[in-house]
């Protein structure tokens, strides 16, 4: 940009009167300013700078003020709610979702340790979880979901552990599958019908869409309730 030539009045329209001298010698110009050589581009130049300033300082347009008066005085739009996400499973061949605030993690398939006296039941036995022995239960029996296999006979080499809590509980419990976490408007789920099995339908709350699937989305209160009577 290039001190020494005055600057020429703005063209008829230009409210700002700044000489946009960047666009005429500058870098987006012909670039024959002399004081590239010294400011190499033209946003180091203090006429560059000089010019942002004048554009900030000067006063606002009526058009501005107009706009500004119609977006406050416009009707305040409330956000969208709150979106809920859930951890979808999936138990034999009927897909089941849990609030992702009930699980911790997601665990690989590990050894279980049986319990003596208990080869009935819900409770499959422990699993070390980081160093941690946890109770492992089946929802599977719980829901009577279960594939007609074998008591004792855990199909580890296929499953998954989720590692749940609620209330201060901590229990795992394996699953055949797992969809990820889907998040979802609770306005648009929708009540169990009346074909959802007879123990899912129990325990679930509403149903949510996945991948055109209904999803049974059960309640962790009643679930982990019944889990916990399972071990006395």
């Amino acid at each position: 940009m290039e001190h020494t030539e005055p600057l020429r009045p703005p063209p008829i329209g230009d409210e700002t009167g700044i000489r946009a001298c960047w666009n005429e010698i500058g870098v987006h110009g012909n670039g024959s300013c002399r004081e590239l050589q010294r400011f190499v581009l033209c946003r180091n130049c203090p006429v560059y700078s000089g010019a942002g300033a004048r554009i900030l300082d000067r006063p606002a347009p009526p058009e501005y003020r107009r706009e500004c008066k119609e977006h406050f005085a416009r009707d305040r739009q409330l956000p969208a709610p709150h979106q809920h996400s859930a951890v979808i499973f999936r138990l034999s061949a009927e897909w089941l979702a849990l609030p992702t605030e009930a699980f911790q993690e997601i665990a690989e398939r590990r050894s279980v340790h049986s319990l003596p006296h208990r080869r009935h039941g819900a409770v499959l036995g422990l699993v070390n979880i980081r160093g941690e022995l946890l109770i492992c239960v089946s929802l599977g029996h719980l829901l009577a979901l279960e594939n007609p296999t074998p008591r004792g006979t855990l199909r580890t080499a296929q499953q998954q552990f989720l590692v749940g809590s609620w209330d201060g509980d901590r229990l795992v419990f394996p699953v055949d599958a797992v969809g990820g976490i889907r998040r979802f408007d609770p306005q648009h789920l929708q009540r169990p019908p009346a074909t959802l099995a007879k123990s899912s339908f129990s325990y679930s709350r509403a149903i949510l869409s996945w991948e055109h699937k209904s999803v049974g989305l059960l309640d962790p209160n009643l679930l982990f309730t019944s889990l916990n009577r399972s071990l006395a």
